[in-house]
């Protein structure tokens, strides 16, 4: 799909010179958008960050690391909204952003492509209906049972090739004889919670860390990972890690807890719905004109590859092989192995994506950048061929899906967007200013892009070949105009 990119000739300056021009124009740009660049201060990077932020309660059972914070989004709806209707997330993960609308008595709809963030979504609206202290004392007396200690059937763990000696054999066993005697459980309800609770074990009991762009396995586990060795420190049996795992959503289900911080608000009054999919196909889908916000944090543009680091939930979940491959391919483009999605937006009528197509192609930023990196690839200086590609359909896609938000919005209601500024080849990506650009083209106001008063700093390799420089981590304000202008 072409872009408008514009390709270097021959002859051209040195690559430090073309970076040296590309930084030039990434300064117009930002000085264009100077009024709206504010460094806010309330926004630390632990109040942005899961990451950063571990201890939140919300996050405590299960540790999805590219959540964003609850902490940011409460702050985010007392200062911008929407104080009623209905919120949008369109890249949803685990649910962070509707359970927060749910508090305040907002209506909201996700969506959301990755089963492991569908399960944590679902349990936990299965929970704000239960019957939470009876739902305790039967994990409690479960737990206290212990029937995955005796010898009887087991439940195999279906391997994907990614994650086979994942676990030390006594765990796998173990594992193996939790899930068929939670499977064999009469409450519908608690059956899937106990399953849910092994889920949030798995990397604990495991060989493995995610770290990023894949999975990194501990040396004890037989694997040859990299030229130095990686030991995650003590793995846990499987016994000690459920047993505490249980002890802690029993303790959380019978008290007064954060997760369940409005206990007097029925389900009904705020409903929360998921929509299982990509976003770039079902966000045409939605009528115009029908949210009162919308709060996001789509994939960042840096080739973390999700199907990867969270391949053992997604094969206890049931996903095979070929559904890996199809997720990855459907996911919003932010790894090298992504190929162009050729039909979006070709079964809607209007072909919503030549707007979208234009507005990237009119971004002299990004196409600067493209054509530099694609310079770099011609003359060998890239680690990976691919990334140019990565970053021209990173942002196409993400393009499409601010102008059918921009489409859904009610006029006046507010987008915000958490998103992280990426360096590739010395190349400063600047995704805060191509994106807030790209949303005004979209018919968007930008209102404001909040800086966090600490960037992140560029990886080793980066700094061992470019220097130290700081990223700016930034909250993008924008909002759909009252009146015509609105489109």
């Amino acid at each position: 799909m072409a872009t408008g990119v514009l390709t270097s000739l021959p002859g051209t300056p040195s690559l430090d010179q073309a970076l040296s021009t590309l930084r030039r124009q990434e300064r117009l740009l930002e000085a264009k958008l100077s009024d709206k660049l504010r460094v806010n201060s309330d926004l630390t990077r632990a109040l942005v960050s899961f990451q950063a932020n571990r201890s939140e309660s919300e996050h405590r059972w299960y540790k999805y690391k590219e959540g964003f914070s609850a902490s940011l989004v409460r702050y985010v709806l007392s200062k911008v909204g929407p104080q009623g209707g209905c919120l949008l997330d369109p890249f949803a993960g685990s649910g962070t952003a509707l359970f927060c609308a749910h508090e305040r008595g907002l209506r909201s709809v996700g969506i959301e492509l990755l089963p492991i963030g569908i399960e944590i979504i679902e349990v936990r609206k299965l929970l704000l209906a239960a019957d939470r202290e009876n739902l305790a004392r039967e994990i409690t007396a479960f737990s206290e049972r212990s029937p995955w200690r005796c010898t009887g059937p087991e439940k195999s763990f279906l391997h994907l090739r990614i994650t086979a000696g994942a676990f030390p054999p006594e765990t796998e066993r173990d594992l193996a004889r939790y899930l068929h005697e939670a499977e064999r459980v009469e409450d519908k309800l608690l059956a899937r919670v106990l399953r849910f609770a092994a889920l949030c074990v798995l990397e604990a009991v495991s060989f493995t860390r995610k770290d990023g762009q894949y999975l990194r396995w501990d040396s004890r586990s037989g694997r040859r990972a990299g030229a130095k060795p990686f030991h995650k420190g003590p793995i846990p049996s499987f016994t000690r890690a459920i047993s505490e795992k249980l002890r802690q959503i029993a303790h959380d289900l019978s008290a007064d807890h954060l997760l369940f911080r409005n206990p007097t608000l029925a389900l009904p009054s705020a409903p929360i719905e998921i929509l299982r999919g990509s976003c770039l196909d079902i966000l045409p889908t939605l009528a115009a004109d029908s949210f009162d916000g919308i709060i996001t944090s789509p994939p960042y543009c840096n080739r973390y590859d999700y199907t990867r680091t969270y391949a053992l939930e997604l094969a206890m979940l049931g996903v095979g092989e070929e559904q890996i491959g199809q997720l990855r391919q459907a996911m919003l483009t932010s790894t090298v192995e992504n190929r162009e999605k050729e039909s979006l937006g070709a079964k809607f009528p209007n072909d919503p994506l030549n707007r979208a197509r234009e507005a990237v192609a009119s971004q002299r930023v990004l196409c600067e950048t493209l054509s530099f990196l694609e310079r770099c690839k011609r003359e060998g200086k890239l680690n990976n061929n691919g990334i140019p590609r990565m970053i021209r359909n990173y942002f196409l896609e993400l393009a499409f899906a601010i102008f059918e938000c921009a489409r859904v919005l009610k006029p006046g209601a507010p987008f915000v967007m958490v998103n992280d500024n990426v360096r590739y080849q010395g190349a400063h990506v600047p995704v805060d200013l191509i994106l807030s650009e790209i949303a005004e083209k979209a018919g968007l106001k930008v209102e404001a892009i909040w800086i966090l008063p600490k960037g992140k700093g560029n990886s080793s390799q980066q700094m061992g070949l470019h220097g130290r420089e700081e990223l700016r981590k930034c909250v993008y304000v924008w909002s759909k105009p009252l009146g015509p202008s609105a489109r």
